[in-house]
C-alpha cells in the first residue's frame, strides 16, 4: 500500500506534489520520491518521510509543470532506496511512473516481457514490470504520430497482461499525463481540478484529502479498468474497459484511508461510524456492560463513537497518541511495531482506573499490538478490558498490497476467538460480522462491490494458490537471511504464535 499523486498545470507543480504527498504520508513511511518534467526529467527519491527526503535544495531542481510523486510502504522484498518510486525509462519518448498496489503474476509477466520484448527488469519492484510492459506495447505504435487511441490501446494490453491490484500515474514526455487502474479497481485513485488565471491544473491522487489542502475540486473516482489521459492542450480523454465486477478494497474504509477522504462517494469517517453502530448488536448479545467506550487512535475513533452512541455508554478518548510516531501497522518488523506501540500510546489513568473498558480498534491482524494495548489499560487500572474489532476476523492473506501476506501471521486464521482472547489478555473479544460488513459495502449505489478476500478467502482475481506459495517462499528466505527468530510466546500447539500487530 502506497500513496501516489500526479499534477499537470500551467506552472511548476512541485509545491502541489509535496503538499499532496504530505497529506498521504499515512499511506507510506519507508520512502518517497518525485519526478518532474520541463523538457527533461528531474528525479529525487530516497528512504524516509517527506520532510527527510526533500530539502529546499532538492525542490529547486524539481522544475516543470508536470510531475508525479510517491510515498512507499514496503509489503514485499527489501526497503532499498533503489526501489523507491518514481521509476523512469528513456524510451519511448521518456516515461516516469508511480503506482500503488501489488502485481500477482510478476514471474510469468516478467518472463513474457523478456522473451517477447527482450526487456529484463532490473529489480523485483512491481512498478518496473508495469512500466516496461506499457512501454513495450507503446513502442509498437507509430511513434511519429502517436494518438490518444494508441495510448489507450497500450494501457488495455497492459491491463490484460498484468494481474493484481494497481493504480498508476505516468508522465509521457512531450505528450501529457496518464492515469489508469487495474480492471477490478481494487486500489483507490481520484481525479481533481483547480482553475487558475493561467488555466486549469489537473491532478490525480490516491485519496481526495490531498485536494482539500490544495483547493482542488474532486471530479471523480477512476473506476475499474478506467484510463484518463490529459494531453498537452489540457484536453481530458477517458477510456473504459468493458464492464467488470468492481472489487474495491474494503480495508481502505476500515483502516488505511484517512477519515476525511471521500472514496466512491462515501466519506470514510461516516462509514466508520456505521461500522461502530453495527457492532452494537454483538456487544449487547455478549452481555458485557462497559462503563465507557474508548478507541485506539486514530483509525478506531469513529467506530468507537458510533458504538458508544448505539449502546448508550459514554465515549472517551482515554488513549493519547504521540503524533510524532508513525502507524505501527506499516512498520516493517515485529520489534519495530511493538516499539512504536510502546512509544505511541499513553493512557489517561483518571479516565481508565476502576472502569470496565470497551476498547475499539479497526482490526486485529497479528494480535501483538492488541495485547500490548490491553496491558497498557490494565496497568492504568482498568478492571476489565473488552477488545472490539470493527473488522471481521482476518483469516486470509492480502495479496493486493497490504502487509498481511502469510496465513501463519494472521491470528484469526489459526486460533478461535476464545484462544485469541486469552492471548491478548482481554476479558472479551468481539469481532464485526462479515455478513454485516458485506451488507454495508456490497450496496451498489452506483459504485459497485468490494473485495472481502482477507475476511472470506474469496479472491476476486481467481485462484491465487501459486502466488501465495511464492510469497511464503520469499518471506521465509528473507527472514532466514536476517536471522530472525520466532517469538517464544505461544497460544496453542496448532501453529506458530502470532508475531505482529
Amino acid at each position: 500500500m502506497c500513496g501516489i499523486v500526479g499534477f499537470f498545470g500551467p506552472d511548476d507543480v512541485v509545491g502541489d506534489i509535496v503538499i499532496g504527498l504530505t497529506a498521504l504520508q499515512h499511506r507510506g513511511q519507508d520512502a518517497a520520491g518525485i519526478a518532474s518534467f520541463d523538457g527533461n526529467f528531474h528525479l529525487h527519491k530516497g528512504n524516509g518521510l517527506i520532510n527527510d527526503v526533500f530539502k529546499p535544495k532538492h525542490l529547486k531542481k524539481l522544475t516543470g509543470n508536470l510531475g508525479i510523486g510517491h510515498v512507499r510502504y514496503t509489503t514485499q522484498g527489501s526497503g532499498d532506496a533503489e526501489l523507491a518510486q518514481p521509476f523512469t525509462t528513456s524510451y519511448p519518448f521518456g516515461l516516469a511512473m508511480v503506482h500503488n498496489g501489488n502485481v500477482i503474476n510478476f514471474r510469468s509477466a516478467a518472463k513474457r516481457l523478456h522473451q517477447k520484448y527482450h526487456v529484463l527488469p532490473k529489480t523485483s519492484n512491481d512498478l518496473e514490470l508495469i512500466m516496461y510492459t506499457f512501454a513495450s506495447e507503446l513502442r509498437l505504435k507509430n511513434l511519429d504520430a502517436l494518438s490518444v487511441v494508441d495510448i489507450f490501446d497500450a494501457v488495455e494490453t497492459t491491463q490484460e497482461l498484468v494481474k493484481g491490484a494497481y493504480a498508476t500515474i505516468t508522465v509521457i514526455a512531450g505528450h501529457g499525463l496518464l492515469a489508469f487502474n487495474d480492471p477490478l479497481g481494487i486500489r483507490p485513485l481520484v481525479m481533481g481540478r483547480r482553475d487558475t488565471p493561467d488555466g486549469p491544473v489537473f491532478a490525480f491522487a490516491s485519496e481526495s484529502t490531498c485536494f482539500d489542502y490544495l483547493d482542488f475540486e474532486l471530479i471523480k473516482d477512476i473506476g475499474p479498468g478506467q484510463a484518463v489521459f490529459i494531453d498537452q492542450d489540457f484536453n481530458v480523454h477517458f477510456k473504459n474497459l468493458p464492464a467488470k465486477t468492481k472489487a474495491f478494497c474494503v480495508f481502505e474504509h476500515i483502516y488505511f484511508a484517512r477519515e476525511d477522504s471521500v472514496i466512491h462517494g462515501r466519506l470514510v469517517a461516516r462509514e466508520r461510524v456505521r461500522l461502530g453502530k453495527m457492532l452494537a448488536r454483538k456487544v449487547i448479545e455478549s452481555g458485557i456492560q462497559p462503563d465507557m467506550v474508548i478507541d485506539v487512535p486514530s483509525s478506531g475513533y469513529f467506530a468507537a463513537s458510533g458504538l458508544a452512541e448505539a449502546i448508550g455508554v459514554p465515549y472517551r478518548r482515554a488513549l493519547v497518541k504521540n503524533n510524532h510516531m508513525g502507524r505501527s501497522f506499516i512498520v516493517s518488523s515485529q520489534a519495530g511495531r511493538e516499539d512504536v506501540v510502546k512509544k505511541k500510546l499513553n493512557p489517561i489513568r483518571e479516565f481508565v482506573e476502576g472502569k470496565k473498558i470497551a476498547v475499539v480498534d479497526d482490526s486485529i491482524v497479528r494480535g501483538t499490538t492488541s495485547r500490548r494495548i490491553v496491558r497498557i489499560l490494565r496497568e492504568a487500572g482498568a478492571t476489565e478490558v473488552y477488545f472490539i474489532s470493527s473488522a471481521p476476523p482476518i483469516i486470509s492473506p492480502c495479496i493486493y498490497g497490504i502487509d498481511m501476506a502469510m496465513s501463519t501471521e494472521l491470528i484469526a486464521a489459526n486460533y478461535t476467538e476464545e484462544e485469541i482472547c486469552r492471548y491478548i489478555e482481554a476479558d472479551k473479544v468481539i469481532y464485526q460480522s462479515l455478513e454485516d460488513l458485506q451488507a454495508l459495502f456490497s450496496e451498489d449505489k452506483g459504485h459497485g462491490g468490494s473485495c472481502f478476500a482477507c475476511f472470506s478467502g474469496q479472491y476476486p482475481t481467481g485462484d491465487v494458490t501459486k502466488y501465495l506459495r511464492h510469497i511464503q517462499e520469499e518471506r521465509t528466505s528473507h527472514r532466514e537471511k536476517k536471522e530472525e527468530r520466532p517469538t517464544e510466546t505461544s497460544v496453542s500447539a496448532k501453529a506458530p504464535a502470532p508475531t505482529e500487530h
